[in-house]
């Protein structure tokens, strides 16, 4: 599977969460050989938790792994800190991001640490979060914690 394809997955998690009225990001954890292990969408609005993050929902729709360091995250958006925490903390072994210009988050510092950093630039992904931003500019902020 592409990171293409696998990108497929996290941008239809993505427009899940839109439609459900919350915030369009997507992710999914893949095995090396593409094997779908967990996807989800960011819920922070739709559960009234902060702490669920696209990719933390990926991460627990996929239950415990006896270890992450070939699996692949993949996400409409370049990781916050939260999440690129998540991603160190348990050795996830790459990051395929669908774009980094509307947000830019660790994934320098993930690169930095020996994570395999993919950034797509995704012009569907970049199109959703800039019709986002420009439309929900205040659930954005509180969202990047501003």
């Amino acid at each position: 599977m592409t990171p293409e394809q696998m990108l497929d997955v996290a941008v239809a998690e993505a427009r899940t969460g839109l439609a459900e009225g919350g915030i369009p990001i997507g992710a999914a954890l893949f095995r090396a050989n593409g094997e779908l292990l967990g996807a989800g969408h960011n819920r922070r609005v739709q559960n009234d938790d902060p702490s669920v993050h696209a990719e933390t929902d990926a991460f627990r729709a996929a239950g415990r792994q006896r270890g992450y360091r070939s699996t692949i995250m993949v996400t409409t958006l370049s990781p916050c800190w939260y999440c690129s925490g998540l991603v160190r903390q348990f050795g996830i072994g790459a990051v395929v991001i669908g774009e980094a210009r509307t947000f830019r988050g660790g994934h320098d510092w993930l690169a930095e640490h020996g994570v395999a950093v993919t950034v797509l630039d995704d012009e569907r992904c970049v199109a959703m979060m800039a019709e986002f931003i420009s439309a929900r500019p205040e659930l954005w902020a509180e969202d990047i914690g501003e």
